[in-house]
């Protein structure tokens, strides 16, 4: 009897390494997919970032200076959005070279980081509200028609920097429960990146339960 027990509870060890296995195999291949669709993602973004980078070039190119305010603003919109392609570039790669199969630990330790990089360049992103507001700016219109032009336009502009400037310092993992963060990072984006790290930490609570 002693025996048979003993045979047992080996094979409820096994089954349960088994079992384990294979939660860990799936996970991994959930957490992969999404990853790989996020990849795509990223991939096509930076194409169409691209052409919009492009874009904007030329229409500065045109200007020839004409307009400080237009070839300025449009400018250091050009920057950020180089700034943000570089960055998906660097998240491409981060995600193409994640290994499902080793550490779990160093496989959530690169989500954390994609995910991580993802709030930066997202904060930086925002800081060319303002720079939507400006474009339009003329001398002649703030020197000859200033009572418009700090009525109307500059409030507007100042009201669209602090906003920018908020959400840069708001924007972090700690607030990720809040409804406006929700409403922000509701796109496939930011959900292939929780979905993934979700599907790494059941494959942790599983292990810790073994």
């Amino acid at each position: 009897m002693i025996r048979a027990w003993q045979d047992s509870e080996k094979s409820l060890e096994k089954l349960w390494t088994l079992n384990l296995k294979c939660i860990e195999m799936v996970q991994s291949q959930k957490a992969k997919s999404k990853l790989n669709s996020l990849a795509i993602f990223k991939l096509f973004a930076v194409a169409l970032g691209i052409i919009y980078v492009l874009f904007l070039g030329l229409l500065v190119y045109e200007t020839r200076l004409r307009n400080l305010y237009f070839s300025i603003s449009f400018g250091l919109i050009i920057l950020i959005n180089l700034i943000a392609l570089k960055v998906y570039i660097k998240h491409i790669i981060l995600i193409r070279e994640i290994n499902y199969s080793e550490n779990l630990v160093i496989t959530q330790q690169k989500i954390a980081a994609l995910q991580l990089s993802t709030l930066s360049i997202g904060r930086v992103l925002w800081l060319q509200l303002p720079l939507w507001t400006t474009w339009f700016w003329n001398t002649h219109w703030i020197v000859y028609n200033s009572l418009n032009f700090w009525l109307i336009p500059f409030p507007i502009t100042l009201i669209f920097v602090l906003l920018a400037l908020w959400l840069y310092k708001n924007i972090s993992l700690e607030n990720s429960r809040k409804k406006w963060f929700r409403v922000l990072f509701s796109s496939t984006e930011w959900g292939s990146i929780v979905r993934a790290m979700a599907f790494m930490k059941e494959i942790e609570a599983f292990k810790k339960n073994d």
